[in-house]
């Protein structure tokens, strides 16, 4: 790919795309238009609205346990939520990673009830778009970047249930040759800037398919909601939400390294110090902290306030967490809350009495099993991606 033009490559994504365009499933019936593209409830105390997105706000999840419930969990679509009956739900294989080849028109199948017989794991793990924590490119480092304006709340962790992908595979006849996996969703079709790209896919290399990604059917217990990607969707650990493709339809598996514009022309850096292609592909999530607070929140003065947050990483468990009181001049361990999980969170508390009235700012910064630590501005690029630096949290005590 390095000796490709970003041009070329884009060039190439669009014309895959154009290429994969096929008609709604028959099991898919897109959600009337009267319901929005969101179809579960938006409470303003639960959710900020981006058109097709919803993020969590995080005083949301003060007094909650350790995963994030349904009805808080935030929503990125790229178009709207399809209504899939799971009775005609098909999942589809081919491709020249499977013996035998099989094609698009002729493909290994597995329907809903033949995948919930198939031996189950339960993985907790968190969901993060790449573009969590995008607003302060602008808000702290005067940058001017693209897309959502995200504060921290694209994220969720979930207890998932379902078949590990390498199960499936296996079953479907998965050949030494393999390279990558190619699920697409069975949302309606992404049109971006008069460009039609087809429904949603992103390749997965075969290692990361075979180690740890789930076919997930339930999430904290229940089957997956609509908007969560009933009935069937990828958990990919550690990686960047675009990886955990919602409502899968089919999987093509390949011997030849697989492109789309979710990997080519989206989920890149772009910009100064990268190349005209962009970076690589982006993988794993980076360091994040957020207090369960409202953002510019209020509290009261002459008490002392046990302030409460969680911190995660895609590189593993969360192995310590420093928060700040007085704007970053002077740092206190916080105390943990449990123990931290490696695709998950680590809640943590701090004891805080005010020293006075006024504004005051909020770090919190973590460090994570491999030593990796929040920096205090992260690595620039346009689309606002990975946004990892500690983040400067207002408060008023009045």
């Amino acid at each position: 790919m390095t000796d490709l033009s970003r041009r070329a490559l884009l060039g190439i994504s669009a014309s895959a795309g154009l290429a994969a365009i096929v008609g709604v499933e028959p099991a898919v019936r897109p959600a009337a238009a009267a319901d929005g593209p969101i179809l579960k409830p938006l409470p303003p105390e639960y959710f900020t609205v981006y058109g097709s997105n919803a993020e969590m706000r995080w005083e949301a999840m003060a007094g909650q346990g350790y995963h994030t419930p349904v009805d808080r969990f935030f929503v990125r679509d790229h178009t709207r939520t399809p209504r899939i009956d799971a009775a005609t739900w098909r999942l589809k294989l081919f491709g020249s990673g499977l013996r035998g080849s099989p094609t698009e028109d002729a493909p290994v199948t597995f329907d809903y009830d033949e995948l919930r017989a198939m031996p189950s794991r339960t993985i907790t793990a968190f969901i993060e778009c790449a573009g969590n924590g995008r607003s302060f490119y602008t808000s702290q480092q005067g940058q001017t970047v693209s897309g959502t304006a995200w504060r921290l709340g694209a994220v969720g962790v979930a207890r998932w249930r379902g078949v590990p992908l390498a199960e499936v595979l296996r079953r479907a006849g998965l050949s030494a040759g393999a390279v990558d996996v190619m699920p697409r969703g069975l949302d309606p079709d992404y049109v971006d800037a008069g460009t039609n790209h087809g429904r949603v896919r992103r390749p997965l290399p075969i290692a990361k398919a075979l180690d740890d990604v789930l076919l997930a059917y339930e999430m904290n217990g229940e089957p997956l909601p609509p908007d969560h990607g009933h009935p069937v969707r990828l958990v990919v650990p550690g990686w960047i939400g675009i990886a955990s493709i919602k409502w899968v339809g089919d999987i093509e598996v390949a011997a030849e390294p697989l492109h789309s514009p979710w990997d080519t022309r989206y989920y890149r850096m772009f910009g100064p110090g990268y190349p005209e292609e962009g970076s690589a592909p982006l993988t794993r999530q980076v360091v994040k902290s957020a207090f369960e607070l409202p953002w510019n929140g209020t509290l009261a003065a002459g008490r002392t306030h046990v302030l409460r947050g969680r911190s995660w990483s895609g590189n593993g468990p969360v192995r310590s967490v420093e928060v700040s009181t007085d704007g970053g001049r002077t740092w206190r361990r916080a105390i943990p809350v449990g123990t931290a999980k490696p695709r998950a969170w680590l809640r943590w508390t701090l004891p805080w009495t005010p020293s006075g009235t006024g504004a005051h700012t909020l770090l919190a910064r973590a460090t994570d099993a491999t030593g990796a630590v929040q920096p205090d501005s992260a690595a620039y690029n346009t689309l606002g991606y990975l946004f990892g630096a500690v983040v400067r949290h207002p408060v008023t005590v009045a």
